[in-house]
């Protein structure tokens, strides 16, 4: 209840476009009557979650953000939302998104952009000082990063303990870095994706985005493993782990990726990420530079095979089966191009063109077959890197904090997606488990986050490593005035930000 009254009174983020009132107060009932008989169904039993609104779920209505699906309402769980469920999570709802989730800002879906809860923080508002006294204070607030914002933003905000996004090129991990929570991009292969409308089947993942990594690996285990309904996941089963307390990191071999001081990269987030790595030598722990040399080629390769998917994958909605269906009736061929004209937005449309244009008998071999080629040689640069030796890869996940709304519109959706997913991209291109750890308050008080990149399937590795250095940066807590009225005695104590 208290998650549900906290939904109303932040409404104004635009976190959520359903919410699910009643299901969750009976799902909340349930759970406490089997409480009561002391027979939970599972750690998650009762834990209030939301799920970002390109996951099918059954009776609640999937729109992807887009015109399309408005009101389409699924006949099916997708695998992880039916396993959330049954282990008695309580689904809130669905949250904003970009169209598709193709974005990094969460501002391209129908349903208007997301507002970052830290741009009412009092952490916020204490530094930035309106440049004049006729500009409104309500046109400064910063955006949420994308394409999970509303994920992030619901998590951020506390009006659930969990939720779920989804990550083709850093969707999880640069909204999780930019909302101040932890944002994990499991391996490829070990969450299914049945369920998940897709956008790119090669990379995307299920991202999980919590308040702590202990929270994210709890998560973690209740979704991982096979599914018979999705061929890429693993066919071994997951050994649920519970995170130890690492105190000795000696043994530890940390890698500091070259190619990740990339163009743009603010200074502040640089210094951050050398204070990160003399943590870990000041511990012990063995920092070395290493080069993923074919880095830098990333961006065009994911541009050429994201939009050759999304082209492929996009044509299923044609006006036929489910979704928008446009009143054009001539023939055939103009309802199909009237209804997609109609239900998708530019963005979308641009990704369509661009991925038949690459697909095109005379480019395949060029462009397509070419990018495949290099995405091999960017999963071969990890390979022989985490083969050297390394265990863990210490990066920034974003190029600097959050920016204004009205800053991120100036440039095309395109351009800003190639901007900001260049430092998150690379562990889609190989498959490889990331998570983004918020690290501390930049100058204009805004939640800077580092990523950590594993070796495939060693997430227990991975997120013990993540839980150290959270524990040692000690992130400070979003103060929210509008959340400051409700008692939130349940949510984390205060903790100081000692990093900077």
């Amino acid at each position: 209840q208290r998650c549900l009254s906290l939904i109303k009174s932040t409404k104004f983020l635009n976190a959520y476009i359903t919410v699910a009132e009643e299901t969750a107060l009976k799902q909340a009932e349930e759970s406490e009557k089997r409480y009561r008989r002391g027979q939970p169904l599972g750690v998650l039993d009762g834990i209030p979650i939301a799920v970002k609104d390109n996951f099918n779920t059954a009776g609640i209505e999937t729109t992807c953000a887009s015109n399309m699906l408005k009101g389409y309402i699924s006949p099916y769980n997708a695998t992880v939302v039916q396993k959330l469920l049954d282990q008695g999570a309580v689904l809130l709802g669905k949250t904003n998104l970009d169209e598709f989730a193709m974005g990094s800002g969460s501002t391209d879906g129908v349903f208007g952009p997301v507002r970052n809860p830290w741009s009412y923080s009092r952490q916020y508002k204490e530094k930035s000082v309106p440049k004049s006294h006729s500009e409104d204070k309500d046109s400064n607030w910063v955006i949420t990063g994308g394409s999970s914002g509303g994920s992030a933003a619901a998590v951020s905000s506390f009006t659930c303990f969990a939720a779920l996004g989804s990550d083709t090129g850093g969707s999880t991990r640069n909204p999780a870095a930019h909302c101040g929570v932890v944002g994990l991009k499991p391996t490829y292969g070990l969450i299914s994706r049945h369920g998940l409308i897709p956008l790119v089947n090669s990379m995307d993942v299920p991202g999980i985005l919590t308040r702590c990594v202990d929270d994210a690996a709890v998560v973690l285990g209740s979704l991982a493993g096979h599914d018979p309904k999705d061929s890429t996941t693993i066919q071994d089963n997951f050994k649920l782990f519970e995170l130890p307390n690492l105190t000795d990191v000696s043994k530890l071999s940390i890698g500091i990726p070259k190619e990740y001081h990339a163009p743009g990269l603010s200074s502040e987030i640089l210094a951050l990420w050398s204070k990160a790595a003399d943590l870990f030598k000041n511990a012990g722990a063995k920092v070395i530079e290493v080069s993923l040399p074919h880095t830098r080629y990333s961006i065009v390769c994911y541009h050429v095979l994201c939009t050759a998917e999304v082209a492929s994958n996009m044509a299923r909605f044609d006006g036929l089966e489910y979704g928008h269906r446009s009143d054009m009736n001539k023939s055939t061929e103009s309802m199909y191009a009237a209804t997609r004209r109609e239900g998708f937005n530019a963005v979308v449309r641009g990704r369509i063109l661009s991925g038949n244009y690459f697909l095109l008998k005379q480019n395949y071999e060029n462009y397509f077959i070419k990018a495949q080629k290099v995405r091999r040689l960017i999963a071969n640069d990890f390979v022989k890197v985490f083969g050297s030796g390394v265990d863990i890869l210490l990066t920034p996940t974003t190029l600097s904090d959050a920016v204004p709304y009205t800053e991120f519109i100036k440039e095309d959706n395109r351009t800003r997606s190639a901007q900001d997913d260049i430092l998150t991209q690379a562990a889609n291109m190989a498959g490889l488990p990331a998570i983004n750890v918020p690290t501390a308050l930049s100058e204009r008080g805004l939640p800077v986050g580092l990523q950590f990149i594993g070796r495939s399937f060693q997430e227990k590795q991975l997120l013990t490593v993540a839980k150290w250095f959270e524990k040692q940066v000690k992130f400070p807590t979003i103060q929210l005035e509008e959340v400051k009225r409700h008692d939130h005695g349940v949510f984390q104590h205060q903790k100081s930000a000692s990093f900077l």
